[in-house]
């Protein structure tokens, strides 16, 4: 197996997507993080799922974080094992979050993920989008 991809030869060759493996210095989660991402993917029955954060467009900065539960790294994704979590990221997000560290903050009010970006020009009050 080389970078994702499987290969054989011949008619019954089975294929996953082709992705390519990174590490901390893309995205790194802190112990909290991992517990929290851990515990959702075992809650939704993807033990061996991933975490895809990602960069969109959006929010009152212009650019936002999106994360989601995955089965499994998509083509051309990075993959990077941090905190006990396999987390995937699209190359163009890579741009944006490359760096970054993804905390959990267990509390009733701004609780939840928060993300430390060190490629963040200026971000909003609220936390939840930045620019680049």
């Amino acid at each position: 197996m080389i970078a994702g991809k499987v290969l054989a030869k011949g008619p019954t060759a089975t294929s996953i997507p082709g992705f390519r493996t990174g590490d901390e210095r893309l995205i790194k989660l802190t112990a909290a993080a991992g517990r929290k991402v851990g515990s959702l993917l075992q809650k939704q029955g993807r033990p061996s799922g991933v975490l895809r954060v990602a960069v969109i467009g959006g929010g009152c900065s212009g650019l936002q974080y999106k994360m989601d539960l995955q089965d499994q790294p998509q083509n051309r994704d990075i993959l990077v094992e941090s905190a006990g979590v396999r987390v995937v990221v699209d190359p163009k997000s890579a741009l944006y979050v490359t760096g970054s560290e993804l905390d959990f903050v267990d509390a009733l009010q701004e609780g939840g993920f928060k993300v430390t970006n060190p490629n963040a020009a200026t971000s909003c009050s609220c936390g939840e989008s930045f620019s680049a």
